[in-house]
């Protein structure tokens, strides 16, 4: 081969290198980001059930408690591996302790560790990254008053190739958006439920099928997903499949049981246990939201841009951010959160008092959760 031409070749090899490592850079937010925020412990921990953290970074078997113990370790496994939730406790040394703002801001909204290297996405920033500054501020004042664990982190276990974090790059270049579903909500409590059903609460990242690649197959939006955890398959819940009611899906929230009898189970129990602690209002936001039929989306991806708002709360209830209620979670990428079982009484019987698998009481008359009052 002529010297001219292997010349050619490497550098054109070495310019190939070089693009890819541009592309697959991690992109953490703009240190201004966070300016002049302090986070309320109150508005935090709101937050932090609405995002459902509790349910994934308990240890194994760990019943969720008011004050959880975030020592991680529970293990997802996916066709990619076997994730394992971290230590995401105050704890300074195991833990997120010693984490900025910024470094929370950056692991939720970029998927950027405080080292700089890629989180993969079975931690869910591709929901997270609609977050407002404000909401992580307070949401880190909330985490460093719960108890600490000193139990370190276990390792993920992944098979070359997808070991190699760096390409992590490229399926946020392909996968990381940061335009909405719902392109248009046309009240302030549509608003409010597209911020908490797309962002916070993370649904799709059970309720839509993915992608070889394993990002979320827009196109099939909330179309139900087969189950990474189990046999049977998530439920398709939007709104040509959901034939529910505003007030059936936002008691379904409350108390787990649907219109047909059944009830909650898996990990869905948790996460009708956090919607519990939330107001009745956001139950009826991601309602009226989850019964709002999308624009056909589009697949074209879209590079995240930052999102700003004043450091102190909106008092518009217009804003999906203020944060006078906060709505609810949903469920965790890799658990198979949405798992449905058989009734659990003959189809008739009253629901009144009957003990749902979240582990509440709730008559039908009922709406006032123990923490219906957070926040105000």
């Amino acid at each position: 081969m002529p010297l001219k031409l292997l010349k050619s070749l490497a550098a054109a090899a070495l310019a190939v290198g070089a693009l890819g490592w541009v592309v697959t850079r991690p992109m953490p937010l703009p240190a201004s980001s966070f300016d002049g925020l302090a986070g309320d412990v109150a508005q935090g921990e709101a937050v932090f059930w609405a995002a459902g953290c509790a349910s994934c970074h308990t240890a194994p078997g760990v019943e969720e408690t008011d004050e959880p113990v975030l020592a991680g370790g529970q293990a997802f496994p996916s066709p990619f591996g076997t994730f394992h939730a971290p230590n995401i406790s105050p704890d300074p040394v195991y833990g997120i302790g010693n984490w900025t703002v910024t470094d929370l801001g950056n692991a939720l909204l970029r998927g950027v560790s405080p080292e700089g290297s890629h989180y993969y996405p079975a931690f869910p920033y591709t929901a997270y990254t609609h977050l407002q500054p404000a909401d992580v501020a307070d949401l880190r004042a909330y985490l460093l008053t719960l108890p600490a664990s000193s139990s370190p982190s276990q390792p993920h276990d992944m098979p070359f190739p997808f070991n190699i974090r760096r390409s992590n790059g490229v399926w946020k270049w392909l996968y990381l958006r940061s335009d909405w579903v719902l392109k248009t909500a046309a009240t302030p409590e549509v608003e409010r439920g597209r911020y908490l059903v797309e962002g916070l609460g993370h649904c799709a990242e059970c309720h839509t099928p993915r992608t070889p690649l394993g990002g979320l197959d827009i196109k099939n939006w909330m179309k139900g997903a087969p189950n990474p955890s189990g046999p049977g398959r998530i439920p398709a819940i939007h709104p040509d499949d959901l034939k529910w009611t505003e007030a059936e899906i936002a008691y379904y929230l409350e108390t787990g049981f649907t219109p047909d009898f059944d009830s909650a189970g898996g990990h869905m129990a948790r996460v009708v246990s956090n919607f519990a602690r939330l107001p009745k209002s956001d139950r009826e936001a991601v309602a009226g939201s989850s019964t709002t039929r999308p624009h056909r989306p589009s697949a074209r991806r879209s590079r995240r841009g930052v999102r700003t708002r004043s450091a102190e709360p909106s008092d518009s209830p217009a804003s999906p951010v203020g944060w006078t209620n906060v709505d609810a979670p949903a469920s965790h990428r890799l658990s198979g959160c949405a798992t449905w079982l058989a009734p659990t009484r003959p189809r008739g019987t009253t629901r009144r008092r009957q003990v749902s698998r979240c582990g509440s009481s709730t008559p039908r008359d009922h709406r006032a959760s123990p923490r219906a009052t957070l926040p105000s």
